[in-house]
């Protein structure tokens, strides 16, 4: 299958920088996460801004949706994490979390943990059953950790990247190391985990301008994703389509077809660096949701098919 992406222009929601998206899993909700220190939820359906938090003076790096709780979880660089109920915009807890700015944090879809990692160069797991105690401090990055994310299939497990140029796996009931690997020559920012086949794949972003798919069973890389003109700063994978997002400091992002790595499709933002992207579904249709220096840019992912040639 060879998949063709249009900007309809289906909206440009001009903002300040934004830092981070997440799409809610049943409202029709973009959580963004601005450089001004401001949390949005904007709805996607009817084009309009419906909760606004001014978080902090510092840039919010990362926010998350915890629907089962009817909440957001927050991180910005003044080192505080805030939790908002989104039902009562009433803030429920903030408290200091790391020493330097935090620039990652993923909920846990289960288990009530939330991790956050930092320019500390720490992971921290918390549990909001224990008033966001913290349980357990990762430590082994020896520079700041860009992003961490849990294991859709193993959710016991999560990875990160950071700076020094490493991936690591990690083990929720420890703070030993599963995995680690030299994935880059340069800064890794970016990570997520790719199925296909059945068999999961790692896929890493760094400033060294490629994205490397990386075979976890066997710890080699299996595909190197070029052609960007500098930092990846966003990758994901579509959750349904097998294709595979990459976004740059180039002002593009680029599609990729997850079966065979081939590229399928580059298009130029128009409002400067990418620095989040996420998906969303509307009326039947997969839409693209991209985060800029300059506001938001929401798309129709087309899909169509071309026979294989003989």
């Amino acid at each position: 299958m060879t998949f063709a992406i249009e900007i309809e222009k289906k909206h440009v929601q001009k903002s300040e920088r934004v830092k981070s998206l997440e799409i809610h899993p049943t409202e029709p909700w973009v959580l963004v996460s601005l450089y001004t220190g401001t949390v949005q939820i904007w709805n996607y359906q009817s084009q309009t801004v419906e909760k606004n938090y001014q978080v902090s003076e510092s840039p919010v790096r990362s926010a998350k949706f915890i629907a089962r709780e009817k909440s957001i979880v927050v991180g910005s660089d003044d080192h505080f994490i805030r939790v908002y109920n989104y039902t009562t915009d009433e803030k429920t807890k903030e408290f200091k979390a790391h020493d330097d700015y935090i620039r990652s944090l993923a909920v846990h879809p289960t288990l009530p943990y939330v991790l956050s990692c930092s320019d500390d160069m720490m992971i921290k797991l918390w549990d909001w059953e224990k008033d966001w105690a913290c349980t357990q401090i990762f430590k082994g990055h020896n520079h700041y950790v860009m992003q961490v994310a849990f294991n859709p299939k193993e959710n016991q497990t999560f990875t990160s990247v950071s700076l020094d140029c490493t991936m690591k796996m990690w083990n929720l009931s420890s703070s030993d190391l599963i995995l680690e690997l030299e994935a880059h020559s340069t800064g890794i920012n970016c990570v997520d985990f790719l199925t296909c086949n059945d068999k999961q794949y790692l896929i890493t972003g760094s400033d060294d301008h490629t994205a490397k798919v990386w075979d976890l069973q066997n710890q080699t890389c299996v595909q190197i994703l070029e052609g960007h003109k500098n930092n990846i700063s966003a990758l994901a994978m579509h959750p349904e389509l097998p294709a595979l997002f990459t976004g740059s400091e180039d002002g593009t992002f680029r599609v990729w077809d997850a079966t065979n790595y081939s590229l399928l499709n580059t298009q130029i933002s128009e409002l400067g660096r990418i620095w989040a992207i996420g998906f969303a579904s509307l009326e039947g249709s997969h839409m693209l949701i991209i985060g800029c220096d300059e506001g938001m840019i929401i798309g129709k992912i087309v899909c169509s098919e071309t026979p294989e040639e003989d």
